[in-house]
């Protein structure tokens, strides 16, 4: 099957995409295709600054981050009728704490934290299917860069199970994570080009 012959209104699975060789790629999210197109250089500046700061500050810890191409299959907390994984992501940028989520495929639920930078074209997916779908799935932290306004928005699960929006941060301040215990970043050093 080529990529051109998918019917882009069908609902597929973990099963269908398995099976995909084409080399489009592209995310089910609750069994519908998303296309991904190749990102500006700025956004992977962006992507690289941010995994660093993640990385160094993981170094000696029991967290893992990891950046796309790298498929995360979430199935929702509440159990549809369906066992069967409708929801794969390939997020810009994940940390994993718990360390057994993690297969040779990928992660198999939520991460603890999940970072995606905005693109044109890609505005609508991030801040709406995925940030539902994260929300669903228990993703702790969640973090929407704006390139072009150079801020950051972070939404963090409450005790209800619904994101709370935190202040946006800028390039003139430091990002804390509320999930990572001591993750400071000077955004000045992210959004620099």
């Amino acid at each position: 099957m080529t990529f051109a012959e998918l019917d882009l209104n069908g609902t597929y699975t973990y099963a269908d995409y398995l099976k995909w060789t084409f080399e489009e790629r592209l995310e089910i999210i609750k069994g519908k295709i998303f296309p991904m197109s190749a990102p500006a250089r700025i956004h992977q500046r962006i992507s690289s600054n941010l995994f660093g700061e993640i990385y160094l500050y993981l170094r000696d810890k029991k967290c893992e981050v990891y950046s796309a191409p790298f498929d995360v299959r979430l199935t929702p907390l509440k159990k549809n009728k369906s066992d069967k994984v409708h929801t794969i992501v390939q997020p810009d940028i994940c940390v994993i704490c718990d360390l057994d989520k993690l297969d040779d495929k990928g992660c198999v639920g939520a991460p603890d934290l999940m970072i995606e930078i905005l693109s044109p074209g890609n505005t609508r997916k991030e801040m709406k299917e995925k940030y539902e779908v994260y929300e669903e799935n228990g993703v702790k932290e969640y973090w929407l860069v704006e390139p072009q306004d150079k801020c950051v928005f972070v939404y963090v699960l409450n005790e209800a199970g619904k994101y709370i929006g935190l202040q946006p941060v800028t390039d003139e301040d430091i990002l804390i994570s509320t999930t990572l215990p001591d993750l400071q970043i000077d955004l000045s050093r992210v959004f620099d080009n």
